[in-house]
């Protein structure tokens, strides 16, 4: 394993140093050209998207020479960027970067300050970055448009349709900078988009491809696990174990039994209608191969296994995964037989390996890694396979090949990187099967007796995120009540009344102190009604008093987090724990 693990090194290397002499500072390398190109909006997406690998790989010196140029890059720039596309790349490479910080040793270079994790450069920079995208969740449905400028918010004449994936694709991220900056606003607007994504399921309880966010009318109405969906699901799975949000879980869990009655053919997957559940498209795509992961994620390593069987059937059939793959006729889709190089089928089998040891699964690793340096590899980096057929090359490494496949490859063979925490993927696998039963049946196991919370637990649940609050009907009954009842006559207002009073005076105030350190006032849209909303909804919602309790700490970092001050302590255990954005 140690061979391979260096071999992949090597390839990460070989494409970094190409990018970093002929790419940089634009966001993607030309491997063919030995040039670059701007895509996603001109602000070094692959060196930001990359920097977390550079730490999993232990290059801490290069990682804190990049920290030191990106810690002082502005995104006040007036472009239009993808909200979907600067979440997972940009902010999320950042949230990455800032987690992995502590162990790069970067405190002599200033880098990591004394209230870390809850404070750093590179969080700043993220929320600055989520700041910038909050005017695309300003809707009638509270689901995010796709674009947005940032500097002035949505563009004038923006359309108003999403993809799925473009909506419900942001708790991970914006969940994380709330839990480590103290700000519900950024959790609450991802919460917000899932609970609407949510409420126009079909009645089959499928979803289409692509939505109008300000209607609610589906626009595309072809339902699968692929393209314009797939990071949905992802992040329905992610979500419930990083956030402890149960509920999330439950979601998926409703999907997916929906999913194996209408799209399920064989441990293949085909595209149906929404609405009726009849096949409209009998393909499989490449963006489909993260799904065996997902489901090991949650404990269904068998079915996982025989979903991955038929994914690496393909792979070996024509030495990658095109992007669509016809299944009856077991042919590469016409037009779509390239390749870029992406990491959905690597990262299944990392999570799988991490799950079973199976080491059947280190063989398709390896292949996977043969492939790749055989048919890709280019004097200055490695390029996209134009055609699976031929293996004709492309002129483009897009910034995901650092920041995840060679990442996923190389976590694959190096059994004892910290983000393992010691085999913790493997009791991650434990723990969340335990949640998917108990998403679905709470019990004792998972929530407390019942007991009344206080005005106390209330409050610092709703400021701060990390409160467990366990019975939902003692507390949520009496919010629901208070907030939609009229004050009591005279001087008669009960403790109840007082305490509803209490938390919206404080919450109100608390999204006025912290939103106001920031400059607000060049986006269009009407943040007091925006932000008002969002306070009845955070009191409202009974799914954020649904807390699981039986994720363990991890016990590598345990030190570190007696020594955390911030209220973010719970989460980092998870985090660590599962290492996700990773």
């Amino acid at each position: 394993m140690h061979r391979i693990r260096e071999r992949v090194r090597q390839m990460f290397q070989h494409a970094y140093d190409g990018y970093l002499q002929y790419g940089a500072p634009y966001d993607e390398l030309r491997p063919l050209s030995c040039d670059a190109i701007d895509t996603w909006g001109s602000y070094s997406l692959t060196l930001i998207d990359a920097l977390d690998t550079l730490a999993v790989m232990g290059n801490y010196t290069e990682f804190g020479r990049v920290v030191q140029l990106l810690r002082d890059r502005s995104f006040d720039a007036d472009i239009n960027v993808s909200v979907f596309e600067t979440n997972i790349r940009i902010i999320g490479g950042l949230l990455s970067a800032h987690l992995l910080s502590h162990h790069a040793d970067l405190a002599s270079m200033g880098l990591v300050k004394p209230g870390w994790p809850c404070e750093g450069p590179l969080l700043d920079m993220a929320e600055d970055v989520a700041q910038r995208l909050l005017p695309a969740f300003d809707t009638s449905t509270g689901m995010p448009y796709g674009t947005v400028n940032l500097r002035h918010g949505v563009p004038y004449g923006e359309t108003s349709v999403t993809c799925t994936a473009g909506i419900g694709t942001f708790i991970l991220e914006f969940g994380t900078i709330s839990r480590l900056t103290g700000n519900p606003v950024y959790e609450d607007v991802a919460m917000n988009a899932l609970s609407a994504l949510y409420k126009h399921r079909s009645q089959i309880g499928l979803y289409g491809n692509h939505i109008d966010v300000q209607t609610g009318r589906w626009i595309a109405q072809d339902a699968g696990i692929g393209a314009g969906v797939d990071s949905y699901f992802e992040y329905l799975v992610k979500g419930s174990i990083l956030l402890e949000k149960p509920a999330l879980m439950a979601k998926f869990l409703e999907s997916k039994a929906a999913i194996d009655r209408y799209l399920k053919r064989e441990d293949w997957y085909v595209w149906v209608s929404m609405s009726k559940g009849q096949i409209t498209l009998p393909v499989f795509q490449s963006l489909e191969a993260y799904w065996p992961g997902l489901l090991s994620l949650y404990g269904n390593t068998k079915e996982a296994l025989r979903v991955l069987h038929n994914y690496q059937s393909v792979w070996r059939q024509y030495g990658f995964l095109p992007e669509f793959y016809n299944i009856p006729t077991g042919e590469a889709g016409t037009n779509r037989e390239n390749y870029p190089l992406r990491p959905e089928l690597i990262e299944s089998v990392m999570y799988l390996y991490r799950a079973t040891n199976d080491p059947f699964l280190l063989e398709v690793g390896e292949n996977i890694l043969e492939s790749i340096e055989h048919s890709a590899k280019t004097t200055c980096g490695y390029a996209t396979i134009r055609n699976v057929l031929t293996h004709q090359q492309e002129d483009r490494m897009e910034s995901f090949f650092l920041a995840e496949t060679t990442k996923y490859l190389y976590l694959l063979f190096d059994p004892d990187n910290v983000l393992h925490n010691d085999g913790g993927i493997g009791n991650v696998v434990n723990v969340v099967k335990h949640v998917e039963v108990k998403a679905a049946e709470p019990s004792e196991d998972i929530i407390t007796k019942e007991r009344k919370c206080s005005s106390k637990d209330i409050i610092d649940y709703v400021i701060f995120g990390t409160t467990r609050v366990e019975d939902k009907s003692s507390c949520n009954t009496m919010m629901k009540s208070k907030v939609s009842t009229p004050a009591n006559d005279g001087n008669n207002e009960n403790e109840d009344d007082k305490t509803m009073t209490t938390l919206l005076k404080l919450v109100q105030s608390m999204f006025h102190t912290t939103v106001g350190q920031h400059d607000l006032k060049k986006s269009k849209f009407d943040r007091e009604k925006f932000y008002q909303h969002l306070i009845r909804k955070r009191v409202l919602d009974e799914e954020s008093y649904k807390y699981n309790t039986s994720v363990p700490t991890s016990t590598k970092e345990e030190k570190l987090h007696e020594l955390l001050l911030c209220r973010a302590q719970p989460f980092l255990q998870r985090l660590t724990l599962i290492g996700e954005f990773y």
